[in-house]
């Protein structure tokens, strides 16, 4: 596995999806899919381009991890993998250390991102903007899968119960984020009257880890995280168990989704798709970072189903996967 130094513009940042070279419009059914999209099987991901010469076979695939923690943490875990993925393909396979889901979701929207796992909020943007064609998430090796949001504080913190935090501080992560921003700003309006600037002041950190060291190190009175990051950086040592403690825990959301983008030629998407179903985790960096949050397999899913509670609560937080 190579490695590589990628710089963004402000405007990835920024999430403007720019898009060099666009296909020619067609007349097809797509949903909530990018007008340069067609989703002719239903399944609500952009369909593989039916002519030859609009896909592509690049010589470099280029691998990014969703920005939940360090980057350079994740370079190392992926490292087996990703020799494993050359191996199947035959070709090179780059890390792409990306700080952020905006600059993520623009790099694969622009043709610079192959292969991703994008975070349970950014996967709707992912397919409907970039053209993210998801198949699998991790699970244990007994198949079970997700994790949960969790608001949390700090011990002495004068915080008991979700309704405690007015006229207080909440830290978010990113407005892409499900359980760093979507779930909880659902579920605090539609089951504790409960709005942002309103009732308690929002802020931002920007990714999981800053929020759970914000709040342990009590820069941050409150946060909503996912419980998977935190169970990881109890066991890295980053925090003590101990530090933090849980005033709402929520439903089971699927965790990071894997995938390709839509318009690679379908055997290379085929062996990168058996490349994560074949790969033997035992004694390898993935297991040794992954088994933290007690995961030990790739679980083939399809963006459909195991999506469609995301999507629901994007719904009712009046969220649009238009594409600017």
């Amino acid at each position: 596995m190579k490695s590589l130094t990628l710089l963004l513009s402000s405007a990835a940042i920024a999430l403007s999806f720019g898009f060099a070279g666009s296909a020619s419009a067609q007349d097809c059914p797509r949903g909530d899919l990018d007008e340069r999209f067609c989703d002719v099987d239903g399944d609500l991901l952009a369909d593989t381009p039916t002519d030859p010469a609009d896909q592509i076979d690049p010589d470099t695939l280029i691998f990014a991890y969703t920005p939940v923690e360090d980057p350079a943490v994740y370079k190392t875990a992926w490292s087996d993998f990703l020799t494993h993925l050359e191996n199947e393909t035959g070709k090179s396979v780059v890390f792409f250390p990306v700080q952020n889901n905006a600059a993520q979701i623009e790099a694969m929207r622009s043709g610079r991102l192959h292969i991703a796992g994008f975070n349970t909020g950014s996967n709707p943007l992912a397919v409907n903007c970039a053209g993210f064609n998801p198949f699998t998430i991790m699970a244990s090796k007994d198949g079970n899968f997700g994790y949960e949001m969790e608001i949390i504080t700090y011990p002495g913190s004068g915080i008991e119960k979700v309704e405690d935090i007015k006229g207080k501080q909440l830290a978010f992560t990113s407005p892409t984020s499900n359980s760093g921003f979507k779930a909880p700003s659902a579920i605090l309006k539609g089951d504790f009257d409960m709005l942002p600037d309103r009732d308690f002041e929002p802020v931002f950190s920007g990714k999981h880890d800053n929020s759970i060291l914000g709040v342990a190190n009590k820069d941050y009175m409150a946060a909503s995280i996912a419980n998977s990051v935190k169970s990881r950086m109890i066991s890295r040592d980053v925090i003590k168990a101990d530090d933090v403690k849980v005033v709402y825990k929520s439903q089971t959301f699927p965790t990071t989704g894997f995938g390709t983008v839509y318009n690679l030629k379908p055997e290379l998407k085929e062996k990168i798709r058996n490349a994560f179903f074949n790969f033997e985790w035992e004694g390898t960096s993935l297991q040794a970072e992954f088994e933290k949050s007690n995961e030990g397999q790739f679980l083939e899913m399809t963006y459909k189903e195991f999506w469609d509670v995301i999507r629901k609560i994007d719904s009712a937080n009046g969220v649009s996967y238009a594409c600017q």
